[in-house]
């Protein structure tokens, strides 16, 4: 029996954020086009307004100008979003009053959400739910493809880009990965051209099965 373990693709992304109005609507739009970075768009609305109700919640009751952080986290079918705050008061869809919004948007987030929870943490509080993605053939290899340019991005760079920035380093990355591995293959004796045109036929392959 082989001793390896095979594991599901993960990628993780953190947008630090203040508890604003402003603030939320960039989040939504930072955690959107990070999803179509990843390759998710579908998951885009979906996720946007969970982001919308975690962040708002924040700015509720934690408190305009609060400090918090939204975790987006890719694995395998589910995608994971944490809403991490200062408060240590945790949320209930039970709670009556001034609470009484709260627990409707809790509610929508139970209906929305495969599996949601809250969770005390070392500052504060982090407030969690996952949804569920289509996890293909095609999605895996996304995941696969922005592990090896995180990572290469470093090497290529010496530090990861944030921003715009990030994105235009991870599209340089991506060049010059395919530019090593076509040396890579020339030196083995291999047909670079050969190489490219085999993978754009799965690519096109894979794209129309899709």
């Amino acid at each position: 029996m082989s001793g390896y373990e095979v594991t599901e693709p993960r990628l993780r992304c953190v947008l630090p954020f203040e508890a604003a109005s402003a603030e939320v609507r960039l989040l939504r739009r930072a955690a959107a086009a990070q999803l179509s970075r990843w390759g998710m768009p579908a998951a885009a609305d979906e996720a946007e307004l969970l982001v919308t109700e975690l962040a708002t919640n924040v700015v509720k009751h934690v408190g305009e100008g609060a400090s918090a952080t939204l975790i987006l986290e890719w694995r395998g079918e589910r995608l994971r979003l944490e809403v991490h705050d200062k408060s240590r008061a945790m949320p209930s869809p039970n709670t009556a009053d001034c609470y009484a919004e709260c627990g409707r948007g809790l509610h929508l987030l139970a209906a929305l959400a495969v599996d949601w929870g809250a969770v005390l943490t070392a500052v504060g509080k982090a407030v969690w739910c996952e949804i569920s993605i289509n996890s293909g053939q095609a999605c895996r290899r996304i995941a696969r493809a922005g592990e090896v340019l995180e990572g290469y991005q470093g090497l290529s760079h010496g530090v990861p880009l944030r921003g715009s920035g990030r994105d235009l380093g991870l599209e340089e990355s991506a060049v010059e990965l395919i530019a090593d591995l076509l040396h890579w293959t020339a030196a083995r004796g291999l047909d670079p051209d050969d190489v490219l045109d085999r993978a754009q036929m799965h690519y096109e392959a894979e794209a129309a099965a899709a």
